[in-house]
C-alpha cells in the first residue's frame, strides 16, 4: 500500500513536470510575455508609452519578488501600425520567442490580423490596447478585453452631448478601418437614441495627413457637433484645420484621442475638445499623491512624462501578475484561463472602475466618462456612464 502511494505521487509529479515542460513560455524560473506595439508608425507615441508602462511593472515585479518563483521577461515587436507587419511580429513572438501570452497588443486591425497566429498555438490575447468589440466577440476562451468599447463610449456620450450643447447637425469624420468604423457605428446608434440622423459623414485612409477636404465638407454641411473617429495626428489635423478655417463645432472623440499628445503637439487650438476615457492621464502635478508619486517614478526611469497609454501598459501587466499568481505554481493556458474567469479587479489609483471576468464575460469594464481639454490639460467633466 505504501509503495503504491509513493508510486502514485511520483507519477503525479512526473505528470505535473511534463505539463509544465510542455507549456510554451513557462519555465521553472521565467514567464515569457509578448507584446506588439507601434514603435515606428503613426501611433508610435502611444506604442512607446505602452511599452514603457509594461516594462516598468515587469521591472518592479522582478526587483521585488516573483510569480510562484518565476520572473517575467517582456518581448516587444514593432508593427508600424500595419496589420501585415503585425502578423509577422506575432509569428516571431509565438514561434521563435515562444511566448506564453500576448499582452497589450495595440491596434484593432493589427489584433484581428495577429489573433489567428496566436490562437493556433493556444496563446491568450490578453487585454489588447483597442476598445473594439472584436476583442471579446465572438466569445473565444483565448480573448480578454479590458476597456469600454469605442461603440459604447460614443453611443452613450453623444446623446448627452447633443442635449447639453443644443446641437442640431451632427457630422462624423473617421479612419476607414475597423477602429474608425466602430466609432462611426457608435455615432449612428447614439443619434438614433437622440432621434436624429447624420448631417454628413466623411472618412480618411490610415496614415493620412491632410484633412482639408473632409473639414470643408463638414463645414459646408453647417455641422455644430463633430464625432472624431481619429487618433493622434488625425485629431490634431482635423481640429487644427477647422480652427484655421473658422469652423468651430463641438468636437467629441473616443478614448483613442484621449492622450496628452493632443494638447502637447496641437497646442492652444486643441482647447475645448472632448473625449471619452476609461482611466485618467497621470500628470506629474496630479493632486492624488499615489498617482503623482507613480508619475514621477515613471519620469525618473524613462526621462519623460507618462501618458494614459503608459497607464494602460502598466495596468495590463499588473492584471496579468494578479491572475498568474492566482493560477498557482503549475501555470498553463488552462490554469490561467480558470483563474481569469473568476477574477475581479478593484478600482485603482488611475481611476479605473471595478472590472471582472467570467467564462462568458470577456469584457472587464463597460464604463467610460468624459474629459475636456482646458488650458492645455485634460480635465474630467463627467461621472462614469454604464450602458
Amino acid at each position: 500500500m505504501k509503495l503504491k502511494t509513493v508510486t502514485t505521487l511520483a507519477v503525479l509529479g512526473l505528470v505535473a513536470t511534463f505539463a509544465s515542460a510542455q507549456q510554451q513560455g513557462v519555465s521553472k524560473d521565467e514567464i515569457r510575455i509578448g507584446t506588439i506595439q507601434d514603435l515606428s508608425g503613426p501611433l508610435a507615441g502611444f506604442g512607446k508609452q505602452a511599452r514603457n508602462g509594461m516594462q516598468l511593472r515587469v521591472d518592479e515585479l522582478n526587483e521585488q519578488g516573483n510569480i510562484n518563483g518565476r520572473k517575467l521577461k517582456l518581448f516587444v515587436e514593432d508593427s508600424g501600425y500595419d496589420p501585415k507587419k503585425a502578423v509577422l511580429a506575432a509569428q516571431k513572438l509565438v514561434n521563435q520567442e515562444k511566448i506564453f501570452i500576448m499582452a497589450g497588443h495595440i491596434g484593432t486591425a493589427q489584433n484581428m490580423a495577429a489573433m489567428p497566429v496566436q490562437f493556433e498555438k493556444n496563446i491568450v490575447n490578453f487585454m489588447p490596447i483597442t476598445a473594439a468589440r472584436e476583442m471579446y466577440e465572438p466569445l473565444n476562451r483565448l480573448k480578454y478585453s479590458f476597456a469600454a468599447t469605442y461603440y459604447d463610449q460614443i453611443r452613450l456620450a453623444l446623446p448627452k452631448m447633443i442635449k447639453e450643447k443644443g446641437a442640431k447637425k451632427v457630422c462624423t469624420i473617421y479612419q476607414d478601418d475597423e477602429f474608425g468604423l466602430e466609432v462611426q457605428r457608435g455615432a449612428e446608434a447614439g443619434l438614433k437614441t437622440a432621434g436624429m440622423e447624420l448631417a454628413e459623414k466623411t472618412s480618411f485612409k490610415r496614415g493620412a495627413t491632410d484633412f482639408s477636404s473632409q473639414v470643408a465638407k463638414m463645414k459646408a454641411a453647417n455641422c455644430d457637433l463633430v464625432v472624431l473617429g481619429t487618433i493622434i495626428r488625425e485629431t490634431i489635423g482635423t481640429v487644427g484645420e477647422s480652427r484655421k478655417t473658422g469652423f468651430n463645432p463641438t468636437f467629441l472623440g473616443s478614448s483613442a484621442s484621449y492622450t496628452d499628445l493632443i494638447h502637447k503637439l496641437g497646442g492652444k487650438a486643441m482647447d475645448g475638445i472632448y473625449a471619452t476615457m476609461t482611466v485618467q492621464n497621470p500628470y506629474t502635478d496630479e493632486q492624488s499623491q499615489p498617482l503623482r508619486f507613480w508619475a514621477n517614478k515613471y519620469k525618473t526611469k524613462f526621462n519623460e512624462d507618462p501618458t494614459v497609454f503608459s497607464v494602460y501598459g502598466y495596468v495590463i501587466i499588473d492584471s496579468f501578475i494578479k491572475a498568474a499568481q492566482k493560477a498557482g505554481p503549475n501555470l498553463t493556458t488552462d490554469s490561467f484561463i480558470k483563474a481569469m474567469d473568476s477574477m475581479t479587479f478593484e478600482p485603482d489609483m488611475f481611476g479605473s472602475p471595478k472590472s471582472s471576468y467570467t467564462a462568458t464575460k470577456r469584457l472587464g469594464n463597460d464604463q467610460s466618462r468624459l474629459s475636456q481639454i482646458k488650458d492645455g490639460k485634460w480635465v474630467v467633466v463627467s461621472d462614469y456612464v454604464t450602458p
